[in-house]
């Protein structure tokens, strides 16, 4: 008997049962979709083989605070779904029904939906993994291959992870309910809210709140100068800012508001403004870690999407495009596949000085090679705490003083075009340079057309130039060490696969963490809809038009949502200059692309909860 009345009660509150299941199918699936990511050998080796050890820890980073977000939205998931039925179970107990057959109806039930949800949304993750992830690898040009969305461990981690969270909601869910008096249950939408109205210390919080927030930003702003000390200080500050800018700043708002009058009694914004001034008060902690995570969210994929600026960084500090030493047929019809744009020439000689631990090689280069031959070159420096690269030509002033700052630079930037590193150059005389026997070596230094849309042809005609000098019976193959410092190919395919990592990993975490954080919010303000559910029945038994109350809602839930939102975005836009450094000037290079992914969800959410409380709350009773 008691199961038909729970499948009648289900049924008769399906549509706020079917939120809540997508809602959980939905963290499901990202969960799911996320643990494959991060774990799959097939994306990881595929993708980030010379970063494997960092970006697991990467990873595994983000699936902790994946984790945490999780924990807490099923923590007011189940808060909703227990607001719903509550009532439900008080009317069974009064009815006669025992104590432990309530018990393991909750229990049951809540295990039994949060189980069917994870299964649901585990093969909808499999779905989404496959086509998320061949969507973002043509777009942000990941090398992965014979990736495939099953992956059986993350499978089983999900469903284990599920499975432990709803156990656990299950059996507080069943504590509660058997520790609640009948009376309790029929009218726990109906305690009062308390209030604290120190007026004094509700100044000094809303003060303190906003000094907080203007120290984080202010230690962000100059992380270069306070160093390690910036995270510490932006961490506490910002916690503890947004916490008392909640508690007393924005109800300090709500009270100027009040007391004009004209504003106060325009159609309903007395009655909004009073619901407002509640729901900060009940709702401080849960804005707080929203407006928090909310920024962690929209920063995890800002600076996802904008790690592309250190590629471009690589791309500067090298000059050349291709170096090559040896030419052969295969090499020349490779060649022919790349757009060249200039090419460069100079000859150099190797001798190789001395005996044993002694033994020096040295790359003798005559003067006119300098003074014909434009070499050119990237000068590194520190702009402003950033890396700046201008672009020098090597003359043979630079060499004249051995012990300057100019003739050391020269000499690393004409050694890094030959593939002998650990050499040393001398720049002598044309005469000079013609009395050493020794074999001259030809070195071609090329500018491509279109390097990233023609990197595969560049990358295949750099390794063929490198394979054809190692091969040649001239080489001194022990001595011959081609690196990034000297192969443009090499250093650009090490810094995209890194940074392609980060993005791919930024992107997902931002939006399960929005998703899951919107959702978090709409039940917590779904929670509470019973509890408001006679206010706006009686405004409408004496008389408010429907329209009115809608309009209400829309703007208290309104504020509800933007208010953390914009402290958020505030955050993310003071937070950017944590990775100024990192990611180059460019920090907030196309914020409009994050920005816009965010609003357009974080809108639907808002535009969810709204219709499905006004559902709630304006529904006539029989």
């Amino acid at each position: 008997m008691l199961w038909k009345l729970s499948l009648t009660g289900i049924k008769s509150r399906f549509k706020d049962y079917l939120v809540l299941f997508s809602g959980l199918t939905f963290a499901s699936a990202i969960f799911y979709m996320f643990m494959t990511l991060a774990t799959n050998p097939a994306f990881l080796k595929g993708s980030l083989s010379i970063a494997f050890q960092i970006t697991q820890v990467v990873f595994g980073f983000g699936i902790a605070l994946l984790s945490i977000i999780t924990f807490v939205y099923i923590v007011y998931a189940n808060s909703f779904l227990l607001s719903m039925r509550q009532k439900d179970y008080g009317m069974y107990m009064m009815l006669g029904a025992r104590t432990s057959k309530i018990g393991r109806l909750i229990f049951t039930e809540t295990l039994v939906v949060g189980l069917l949800a994870t299964l649901l949304g585990t093969v909808l993750g499999v779905a989404l993994t496959q086509g998320v992830s061949s969507i973002l690898i043509s777009q942000l040009g990941l090398q992965i291959h014979k990736f495939v969305g099953f992956y059986l461990p993350a499978l089983l981690w999900t469903i284990a992870f599920f499975a432990i969270l709803f156990f656990l909601a299950a059996f507080w869910n069943r504590h509660k309910l058997v520790k609640s008096n009948v009376i309790n249950l029929l009218h726990e939408d109906q305690k009062p809210v308390k209030l604290h109205r120190n007026k004094l210390w509700k100044f000094v919080e809303a003060l303190l709140g906003i000094a907080l927030l203007a120290v984080g930003y202010w230690a962000m702003m100059h992380a270069a100068k306070l160093g390690t000390k910036t995270i510490p200080i932006a961490f506490f500050t910002i916690v503890f800012g947004s916490y008392f800018t909640f508690d007393s700043f924005f109800t300090a708002i709500i009270d100027l508001l009040r007391k004009n009058l004209s504003f106060k009694y325009r159609k309903l914004h007395s009655f909004t403004l009073g619901q407002l001034k509640f729901r900060l008060s009940d709702y401080t902690r849960i804005l707080s870690t929203v407006s928090l995570l909310f920024a962690l969210a929209l920063g995890a994929i800002t600076v996802g999407l904008n790690f592309n600026n250190m590629t471009e960084q690589a791309m500067q500090s090298t000059y050349y495009d291709v170096v090559l030493y040896n030419r052969n047929p295969k090499v020349d019809n490779q060649l022919k596949k790349v757009s060249v744009k200039s090419t460069t020439h100079f000859d150099y000689k190797m001798v190789v000085e001395g005996k044993g631990k002694e033994k020096n090689r040295v790359l003798y280069i005559s003067e006119n090679q300098i003074k014909n031959n434009k070499i050119m070159y990237q000068h590194y420096s520190r702009k402003n705490d950033v890396n700046h690269y201008d672009t020098k030509r090597l003359t043979v002033n630079d060499f004249k003083n051995k012990k300057s700052d100019a003739a050391a630079e020269g000499e690393y930037q004409l050694v890094s075009l030959t593939p002998y590193v650990d050499a040393q150059a001398e720049v002598v005389s044309q005469a000079k340079y013609d009395q050493i026997k020794a074999k001259v070596n030809k070195i071609e230094l090329l500018r491509v057309n279109n390097f990233r849309s023609n990197f595969n042809n560049i990358e295949k005609l750099q390794k063929l130039s490198v394979n054809q000098m190692i091969s040649s019976p001239e080489a001194e193959k022990g001595a011959i060490n081609v690196n990034l410092s000297n192969s443009k190919s090499a250093q650009y395919r090490l810094v995209s696969s890194m940074t392609s990592g980060f993005e791919f990993m930024g992107f997902f975490l931002g939006l399960a963490f929005l998703a899951m954080l919107a959702s978090t919010l709409m039940f917590k303000v779904l929670s509470g809809a019973n509890s408001d559910k006679p206010r706006y029945q009686m405004l409408w038994k004496v008389g408010t038009r429907k329209s009115l109350l809608k309009a209400s809602i829309a703007k208290e839930i309104g504020i509800l949502f933007v208010l953390p939102a914009v402290l958020g975005v505030v955050d993310v836009l003071f937070g950017l200059q944590l990775f100024k450094s990192i990611l180059g000037m460019n920090t907030y290079d196309k914020l409009w692309i994050p920005f816009t992914i965010f609003g357009v969800l974080y809108a639907i959410y808002y535009l969810l909860t709204v219709a499905l409380y006004q559902h709630i709350v304006l529904q006539k009773e029989d």
